[in-house]
């Protein structure tokens, strides 16, 4: 059960034997007025910083959406794509509800993206399935359809099989397949977590698909959300899910994800961890350092 991504220059293997794979949720418009504002204008400038500093703090893969309203999406997705494979080596998971985005930001991309996404209505398994076979690209799999999103886990579950088996049909091996269980507001929904984590082992053993979710979805509405998603996030990992869409720029989303590692035995003698430790204090030190030059100057 491995999901195979790549760039020219980088691959990213997904799997239950792999560390946990960190999609940076950052390059997305939705939400973020002045960056939807720039995109629309022809201003990729947010889009590329937001790349790097993604990367920079341990992203291995980088969501790419233009939802923009009333824009040329397609044009901008595929543009927005070309951009940021310009700048970084990670592979790109190319995001929309638009088939024609979809396709645009495919045909711009270099190596084998992850599609974001299909679900299991049928209008969208019958327009974007074929496309990412044509592409050889990978998929999400989100688990509701024409009647909505159930509370039921049953339901949700047989939802995500449809659409594996459907991939399939394509020739979309189901490895390639990657299932979003879909993390509602806990707040709305008091199930939300023990759903999503009861359908991820599910769907690990009967269906051995790998597994993917928007992390902060989970707090929404709620305070405090960094200690909700964190641990969310640990808890995900424990049910067997092997990625996440998310923040990799919040310190405690980086701390989990690695002590998550840890724990399910995908971090060797604990070197990823011990790394990023040694990397944060000698950043602490350097800190302590200019503060002291600082004080220094101003006596």
């Amino acid at each position: 059960m491995e999901t195979i991504l790549t760039s020219p220059t980088q691959e990213v293997r997904i799997g239950p034997e792999h560390p946990f794979v960190v999609i940076g949720e950052r390059i997305n418009p939705t939400g973020r007025k002045m960056l939807a504002a720039e995109m629309a204008a022809g201003n990729f400038e947010r889009v590329k910083s937001d790349a790097l500093a993604q990367v920079a703090a341990g992203a291995h893969m980088l969501d790419v959406n233009a939802g923009i309203p009333m824009v040329d999406e397609p044009a901008i997705l595929a543009e927005a794509v070309r951009l940021v494979q310009e700048l970084v080596e990670v592979p790109l998971c190319i995001d929309s509800s638009i088939v024609a985005a979809l396709e645009a930001g495919l045909k711009a991309y270099q190596g084998k993206a992850l599609v974001n996404s299909v679900t299991g209505e049928e209008e969208r398994l019958e327009s974007v399935l074929p496309l990412v076979a044509e592409h050889k690209a990978a998929v999400i799999g989100i688990t509701n359809d024409e009647s909505g999103i159930s509370h039921d886990p049953d339901a949700r579950f047989a939802v995500a099989k449809k659409i594996v088996e459907r991939a399939e049909s394509y020739g979309i091996p189901r490895q390639d397949v990657l299932i979003d269980p879909l993390a509602m507001p806990v707040g709305a929904v008091n199930t939300a977590g023990v759903t999503l984590f009861t359908i991820t082992r599910r769907v690990r053993e009967e269906l051995g698909c790998n597994t993917v979710c928007g992390a902060s979805n989970i707090s929404f509405g709620l305070p405090d959300r960094e200690s909700l998603n964190t641990t969310f996030l640990a808890m995900a990992i424990a049910a067997g899910m092997t990625s996440a869409i998310t923040n990799p720029l919040v310190e405690s989303v980086r701390k989990t994800v690695l002590a998550g590692d840890v724990f399910m035995g995908l971090d060797e003698n604990c070197m990823a961890w011990l790394k990023f430790q040694r990397a944060a204090k000698k950043a602490a030190e350097g800190e302590q350092e200019e503060d002291r030059r600082r004080s220094r100057r101003r006596g």
